[in-house]
């Protein structure tokens, strides 16, 4: 951002501070994964009528701004008269919400959002670990934060985040780099993640979906997750809508047929082999073979 967009975005925010005490909390919360879809999905909804957004998509506030006060995060929702307007004059259910990917590999946020949020419902989309994994080295290296290629990264990857998730479920206040950018595997071991979240919310409250189902056939993604919000299906606009896929750009910005290189056939024949086991469990627990495998 530019002086004058940080001085507008400063004014904004500093508004949303000032009525916080008349905004609501949300209803519901995309909390990942990364590079599996959050950000269609998320403005899917929040083009469906009566779907109100945050001030931004990825609020982030249970991993990287916990630091700030609880009404900062309540100011970055709409305000209570929001939802009188929509439901008692345009006669539609109201919901409000956002999509921070990190929260579910973060080990702090199923208690913070827990301990705030205890009724909220999440919303878990995992693509198949192997794609996820190779999608998000491709961002990191293009960003600069990573100088590995892919092969040499996830060979790295253990001793590079060695003690980490420890250290920050010990110190509420550290943040770990590594942790957060080279989780190439470990970010794919969903059933690990979804278990710690199953700790602090009941079953009933967790949405998981599929990517790839999204990418070959939103409009019943869509109405799987409106169903879930408790929100009416309106078919109309459901058949009437325009499902573009929706990518959140990189500093540069990039071209949206902009793709990472193939994968190296040994390499994938690698990663299946290592995620086979972990993807049983999360079958296992679905009741469905997502068949990453093939």
């Amino acid at each position: 951002m530019n002086t004058i967009e940080k001085a507008r975005y400063r004014a904004g925010q500093l508004y949303r501070i000032a009525t916080s005490p008349v905004r609501l909390m949300p209803d519901f919360i995309i909390i990942g994964g990364q590079r599996c879809g959050t950000t269609s999905l998320y403005n899917y909804l929040m083009e469906y009528p009566g779907i109100v957004p945050a001030s931004m998509k990825e609020v982030h506030y249970f991993d990287y701004h916990f630091d700030r006060p609880g009404f900062w995060y309540r100011a970055q929702f709409p305000f209570t008269f929001n939802k009188a307007y929509i439901e008692k004059v345009r006669k539609l259910s109201f919901v409000t919400g956002e999509a921070s990917p990190y929260y579910l590999f973060h080990p702090q946020s199923p208690r913070r959002v827990a301990k705030m949020l205890p009724a909220v419902k999440l919303i878990a989309l995992l693509r198949n670990p192997i794609d996820r994994a190779y999608s998000q080295h491709w961002l990191e290296f293009k960003l600069g934060y990573d100088t590995l290629s892919f092969e040499e990264a996830i060979d790295q990857e253990e001793k590079r985040l060695a003690g980490e998730r420890e250290r920050m479920l010990h110190d509420e206040r550290y943040e770990s780099y590594s942790y957060r950018h080279y989780s190439y595997l470990c970010r794919g071991i969903y059933m690990d993640q979804l278990q710690h979240w199953l700790q602090f919310f009941p079953r009933e409250q967790l949405l998981i979906l599929k990517s790839e189902d999204l990418y070959s056939n939103p409009a019943t993604v869509v109405r799987q997750t409106l169903e879930f919000l408790g929100v009416p299906v309106n078919e109309q606009f459901i058949r009437q809508k325009e499902f573009k896929n929706y990518r959140e750009p990189t500093k540069e910005g990039y071209k949206s047929n902009e793709k990472p290189p193939k994968m190296k056939a040994e390499t994938r024949a690698r990663l299946i082999d290592y995620f086979q086991p972990h993807n049983a469990r999360l079958y296992e627990f679905l009741g469905r073979d997502l068949g990453w495998e093939k």
